[in-house]
Order: structure tokens, then sequence, then C-alpha cells
């Protein structure tokens, strides 16, 4: 037990330990609190003595999440520590709100900027993946058609309407790029849909169809500054960066302008001006500086196809993922072109179809390691889709995000792309990748496989190896500090205040209910490895088909977490019990659950404490897994689950001794 544990703490010494700890206070760059926790945003992680930290009078643990460290204190105590805090540093009291602002914040140029690119693609994933899926489908099928491999009618109304569906989310990738955008940058939405649908406006010579337009030599070249700068009047079809960079100026105009424009002229004239400046800035400047960025790289590239012994295969296997992420990868058709006119194949595809599946052996790797059923439901489809050919929502949606399966699938694209050397392995045609390439290598069927299996297995493995859920990347001791927090938070205030006085009576064996009504189950058998370790003590699990969640014993409550998602009670035989409301609910932030008691409520077993909403936990990607565990555990001699199977909520399901 920490020194000041259970005892009259001094609220100015623990506030003075924590200071000290992290540096003073030019190190902080936000303090918050919540129920339990002192929240703070660090500026320099490598000031924090970390020997200190774990040494702090009165504090539980700590850990670091989400840009913020947070040190436990405990409830009744953590908002006294932090006014003691905010004296002692002179830094600003912030809201849980301003300071998980400040946390988003926090990281390198690139760390926050891989973010922006997951918060905008995320949202939109849903529909890439319905249209990326059925676009390698239908690839798959045209080729197989015009092969005279399968009859195919392409004329039917059938085909058609799912040509629709093909193109809709792809062909419109701006449109939906720029409202997602512009949600992130705090700008309005539909503007920054406007921006994305002006940026592949029919006006403009498609960004596809680009190199035959130098070709036949119909490309349209406007002057900005006659003699001096002009620009291709091209499109932006297939560009992530252009858009996102044009959006956040449309948005660093818009949110000024609403400063300073009247409000009279402010419906109309700041949205004009925002949009009106983004397309000028982005569509005479932004653009093309991509579009040279992208022509000196496509040369780049046709250089290293050359260089011997197939590094330059392995160079272009390991940077193709990364040239999704810019946009790159839809110039890569002039690749193609330009080799099947010169040798009659392509030995580019299937170098893109090795980064392709290994972007899918990755993300399916996640799939299978994940406890977050939000992350499985995400990654399973995406994974699906890459190896149909299409890799954005693997790439934006999993594994960037999560970086590590990102470097696993350029690892994988590499091994598969060294295969593509050594078998001299080339298409007859483009626009196929994935399984259905093979039809495109179809004179190298089994060298094709081969390059399949390296490239999956490879980014598979590596991304199984590494990877892990972020809630879990903690050490081990971190991780428990972060659930004991919520067990602390369900011990009883006055056996808290009084520890100091004396022993507290020894508690009497009882039986204790379940907490709701379904399947029981071993607490040691569920997703959360914390609680299934039993490191917080022994009890019970139930898979709810009943959202009401019930007193299991006579007794009061201790704790009603602000979320909702955890309670804590103290039995009137001595029982401290914390029931936890689902895995990682915590981060619906209350929305599901409806609390029926407060703390220091004396409730009757069976007494309904709170209604948790099973469908909206379930629609959110969260187990609704209710734990029951006795905190107290090794104040008993036993701590036996009673009950297996069918349940209803206040049998019998655990006995103390």
């Amino acid at each position: 037990m920490r020194k000041g544990d259970h005892m009259a703490l001094d609220y100015a010494e623990a506030a003075r330990e924590v200071l000290e700890a992290v540096g003073g206070s030019g190190n902080i760059v936000s303090a918050a609190h919540c129920a339990t926790r002192l929240r703070l945003v660090i500026a320099d992680d490598g000031k924090i003595d970390k020997a200190k930290l774990d040494d702090v009078v009165g504090a539980k643990g700590n850990f670091q999440a989400a840009g913020q460290l947070q040190v436990i204190f405990g409830t009744g105590t953590v908002d006294k520590v932090y006014d003691e805090f905010i004296k002692q540093s002179g830094v600003t009291a912030a809201s849980k709100a301003e300071a998980k602002e400040a946390a988003a914040n926090q990281g390198n140029a690139f760390q926050r900027a891989i973010k922006v690119l997951s918060d905008v693609f995320v949202p939109i994933i849903p529909a890439i993946v319905a249209s990326g899926m059925l676009m390698g489908i239908m690839g798959a099928l045209s080729y197989m058609g015009s092969q005279g491999i399968i009859a195919l009618d392409t004329t039917s109304v059938w085909w058609r309407i799912a040509s629709l569906i093909n193109a809709c989310a792809l062909g419109n990738l701006q449109i939906l790029l720029g409202f997602s955008a512009a949600t992130v940058f705090g700008g309005n939405p539909y503007l920054g849909a406007s921006l994305g649908a002006l940026l592949i406006s029919s006006d403009f010579i498609n960004a596809y169809s680009a190199s035959t337009a130098i070709a036949e030599g119909t490309m349209v070249t406007l002057d900005v500054i006659p003699g001096i700068y002009s620009i291709d009047w091209v499109g932006y079809q297939g560009h992530v960066i252009p858009i996102l960079v044009g959006v956040w100026i449309l948005c660093f105009f818009e949110k000024r302008l609403h400063k300073v424009v009247p409000e009279m002229f402010d419906l109309f004239l700041t949205p004009l001006l925002s949009v009106s400046l983004a397309a000028y800035i982005t569509i005479l400047f932004v653009g093309p500086i991509f579009v040279w960025l992208e022509n000196n790289i496509l040369g780049l590239l046709m250089w290293l196809l050359q260089v011997p012994f197939g590094i330059g295969y392995i160079i272009i296997g390991l940077i193709y993922s990364p040239s999704v992420v810019t946009g790159l990868h839809q110039m890569y058709t002039a690749i193609d072109v330009s080799m099947l006119a010169q040798y009659g194949v392509t030995y580019w595809l299937p170098i893109a179809s090795a980064a392709n599946i290994a972007q899918g052996g990755a993300c399916l790797a996640v799939a299978l390691k994940t406890r977050s059923e939000k992350t499985k439901s995400l990654a399973v489809p995406a994974g699906i889709s890459c190896l149909l050919g299409i890799t954005e929502p693997a790439i934006f949606g999993v594994n960037l995000p999560n970086m590590k399966p990102f470097v696993a699938g350029m690892i994988g694209s590499a091994c598969g792309a060294l295969c593509c050397f050594i078998f001299n392995l080339a298409a007859s045609g483009t626009g196929v990748t994935g399984i259905f390439g093979i039809l495109l290598c179809i004179a190298q069927p089994i060298q094709y496989v081969i390059m399949f299996a390296v490239a999956f297995g490879v980014a598979f493995g590596i991304s199984s190896a590494v990877y892990r859920d972020k809630d879990a990347t903690a050490a081990p001791a971190k991780v428990a500090a972060e659930t004991a927090a919520v067990a602390d938070e369900a011990r009883t205030l006055e056996a808290e205040e009084n520890a100091g006085l004396g022993a507290i009576e020894a508690p009497s064996p009882e039986t204790i209910g379940a907490p709701a009504t379904g399947t029981a189950v071993a607490l040691a058998d569920v997703s959360d490895p914390v609680f299934a370790s039993l490191a917080m003590g022994r009890g019970i699990a139930v898979e709810p088909t009943d959202g009401k969640i019930v007193s299991p014993v006579d007794g009061t409550v201790t704790v009603v977490a602000e979320t909702g998602h955890a309670l804590g009670l103290l039995s009137d035989s001595g029982a401290e019990i914390l029931i936890h409301i689902g895995i990682d609910t915590v981060e619906l932030k209350g929305e599901p659950f409806t609390p029926f008691a407060k703390v220091g409520d004396h409730v009757r077993r069976g007494d309904v404490l709170m209604e948790a909403d099973l469908g909206a936990i379930k629609a959110a990607g969260k187990a609704a897994t209710t734990m029951l565990v006795v905190t107290n555990t090794d104040a008993y001699a036993s701590v036996d689950q009673l009950a297996t199977g069918e349940i209803k909520a206040g049998d019998a399901a655990v006995a103390t001794r």
C-alpha cells in the first residue's frame, strides 16, 4: 500500500509531488480531472520522473492514454488534489473537453497528419467498402467476359444498376472527402462537399484521362501569369491530399470571416468568399504542386524498375502503399498503359497486386487479433476489399491509424514484389488486382499464386505478431492501474474516510445475485484481459439479453460512474462489488445508460440500478458483457461462481465464504 492510502491525505503534498514528478508547471499544457483521475497534457514526456510519479502520496496508479497523463486518486480525493495542483502550478483550469482538445494537438507533425487522415476517412469507409468491393468483382467479371470465359450481358438493367453502385462512392470520393474533412477542420461540411464537387467538375479534363489527353495533344493549358506560369486544366479525381489541403484553406477563411463579416451579410458572403478563395488557391497552386510531384515521382519509379537484382522491385513494393495515401497510385495506370504499348505486357500491375494483397493480409490479422468488436467489424470487410483490389478502407480505416499493420503490409508487399522480379511476372492488361488479378496473369498462374501467398503470408504474420489494441499497448501494470480506478470507485466512501481509525470489520459470507438476465459465463473467459486475469477479484460475467441492471445484494450504492458504464456497491454483509457494463463502453460517454440510483442510496437485491440500451452498445461495436467483481476477494476464504448458462437477474450467481 502506498503511503497515505486510506488515511487523512495531505492534498497539497500530493499535488506538489505530482507537479515535481511531471517536470514542473512549465511542462504542463493543460490540466483537468474526472471522477477519479487527474488528467494532464504534458509538453515533453521525457521530463516525467516515472519513479517519483509511481510513489506520489495517495495516488493509486498512473497511465498514459489518448495524449494524456492520468494519475488515479479516486472519488472524493481527486477534486481536492486538483484544486491544490492548480494553485501550485499556476496552470489555468481546463474542462475535460478542453484537455482532450489539447491532447489531440500533441505528437509530432507526422502523427497529427496520420490522425487527420484517419479522422477524415473513417466516417466514409462504409461507402468506400460498398463501392470498392463491387468494383473489384465487376472488374473481374468484365475481364472474364472480354476473354470469353463467361457470357456477360453488360447492356442489361442489372449490370447497369450495379455499375452505378460500383462508381457512386469512389467516383465521387472528393465530395465525400470534402464533407468529412470540413467536419474534422471545424468548418461547414456542406461547403467542404461543394469544394470537393468543384474539383471534379466535368468542366475539367478527367484526371484518369489526363495521360491520354497529353498523348493525343488535346490537353488544355491555361495561362495564370502569361509567359511565366500556366496550369493544365485537369480535375482531381482519385487525389486525396489536394482536397484535404483545399478544405483546410476553406475552413481557415470561413472561421475567420464569421468573426469579421457583419451578421446581416454573413449567411451569403462568408460561404462565397471561403469557397472562392479556397478554389482559386487549390486550383492555381496546391493542385499543380502535387501534379508536379507526381510526374517526377513517376519518372523515378520507371527508373527503379530497371535496377538490377530486383532492388527496384523491392523499393517499389515498399513505397506503393504509402503512395496510396497521397493519391499518387491513381497515376500508375499511365505506367501500365505505357508498358502494354511497348512490351505487350505490364510488369507494374503484379507489384500493385502484391501491395494490395499484403495490406489485406495485415488488415485481416488485425481482425483476428483485436478484442474490439468495432475494429473487427471494420477490418473484416476492409481486408476482403483489399483482396479484391481496393485498399483505401483498410489503409485509412485500420492499418495506417495503427501504423504497425501498415508497415507489416509494406514489408509483405516488398516480399511479393521480389517474387514478381524472380518470376518475371507480367500482366496482359490493367485494372484488376488482388484475387482476380490472376486472370491478367493467366500465362503464369502458379507464379501469381506463389506471389499472392508470400505477400499475404508475410504481412499477416508480421501484423499478427506486432499488433496490439491501442488500449492494450500499455504495460500490464498501466492497464491494471486504469482498471483499478473503476474498482477504487466501487469502494465505500465511508470506509475510505474511516480507514485510519481502525480495522474494517471482516465481511460475512453471503450469496450474491446476477446483475442482469442472460447467459452466465466465467469471468476468466471475458475478452477484457484485466477482468479475465482475475486481478481485480473474482466474480461472474453475464452476456445480457435484457438491459436492466439490478442490485445483486442488499447494500449501499457507493459509485455511479459519470459515463454510466460502472457501478459500485457495498453489501450489508461487507462485500465490495463492482458492476462493469460492457467492454470499452466508457468510450460511449454515457449515451446508452440511464441510471436509477445515486451514490448513497440503500438498495435491495433485485432493485433496478441502471438501464442499458443493448442495441446502442452493439451498434457502437462494443460487447455488452457485464462483469460482477468482488473487489475485496482477498477478505474471503473463497469467492465461487454458482451459475452457468441461462440466468435471471437476481438469481444466485456468486457465493462468498
